[in-house]
């Protein structure tokens, strides 16, 4: 934190010395993206370049009309499925798009149409149980079995001979 603003001087004199400190310091050496372009500043057409930047950067969806977001459901739905472990969870899952998209299709929201068919529940099913099944590692061996262990009263009966 730096210190207060001198009562005689300026804001913008004050303002001034402190850049000019902190240049003497060094804190304006080394940052990353030093000397590069600004991201997708270079679309002069785009006038919303940096919020399109910044939703896809902190992955807030919740801005995107209902078509562009059932869209990138679809898109992410095996990824999805995977985090299924019964296959009526991942049904209950593809229901609820299926869903989603009949409602859309038959009511559109502002924004670009939507322009998909639901998906197909038995497809998205197979693909699951195809990608459980070659993730799961084969069976652990069977430890060796050792022989029965003697019991300490038995084996003082052994060794003493009654």
């Amino acid at each position: 934190m730096t210190e207060r603003k001198p009562a005689g001087m300026s804001f913008e004199t004050w303002v001034e010395k402190q850049i000019r400190e902190a240049k003497e310091r060094g804190d304006f050496e080394n940052l990353s993206g030093a000397g590069k372009p600004i991201p997708g500043r270079g679309q002069p057409d785009d006038e919303l370049w940096w919020l399109k930047g910044y939703l896809a950067r902190e992955q807030l969806d919740f801005a995107l009309p209902n078509s562009l977001r059932l869209r990138k459901e679809i898109e992410d739905l095996p990824g999805r499925v995977d985090r299924e472990r019964r296959e009526y969870a991942v049904r209950h899952v593809v229901d609820d798009l299926n869903e989603r998209i009949h409602q859309e299709n038959r009511l559109p929201t502002p924004g670009p149409p939507l322009n998909r068919m639901p998906v197909d529940v038995e497809a998205v099913v197979t693909a699951w149980q195809d990608r459980r099944t070659a993730q799961v590692p084969a069976p652990a061996p069977e430890p060796p079995v050792e022989a029965p262990r003697r019991r300490w009263w038995r084996l003082r009966r052994e060794v003493s001979g009654r």
